[in-house]
């Protein structure tokens, strides 16, 4: 699933989606400069793990219980961009804090194809 999807194709991909807005909303210029859009804010999310519990199963947690998750230990990490799959990678630690590093990135189809 790996692909050789660099910065550069992520750019190409959001300026398109963003022309085509622009023309759908019949907006008369387009800039050739993308700058307007680096300060554009994405939430950022990494998912470790899903599971589903009961409402009696939830309410018997208590501090130190312990949630199963769907996922291995090492198993790679889902990446989400606005809610949406676009990543995988694993945990690592940076100066004493959880990161992650990204080792696959979904092709621009898999991505269209998570879209329901």
């Amino acid at each position: 699933m790996q692909d050789n999807i660099t910065e550069t194709d992520l750019v190409k991909d959001v300026a398109s989606a963003a022309e085509n807005v622009v023309q759908a909303t019949g907006a008369n210029a387009f800039p050739n400069n993308l700058d307007f859009l680096l300060d554009v804010s994405l939430q950022v999310s990494v998912e470790v793990g899903r599971t589903r519990m009961s409402i009696n199963e939830l309410l018997q947690l208590g501090q130190g219980s312990v949630i199963e998750l769907s996922k291995l230990a090492g198993e790679p990490l889902d990446i989400y961009i606005n809610q949406q799959l676009i990543a995988r990678g694993e945990a690592v630690i940076v100066n004493e804090k959880f990161g992650v590093r990204i080792t696959d990135i979904l092709s621009q189809s898999d991505r269209i194809e998570s879209l329901g």
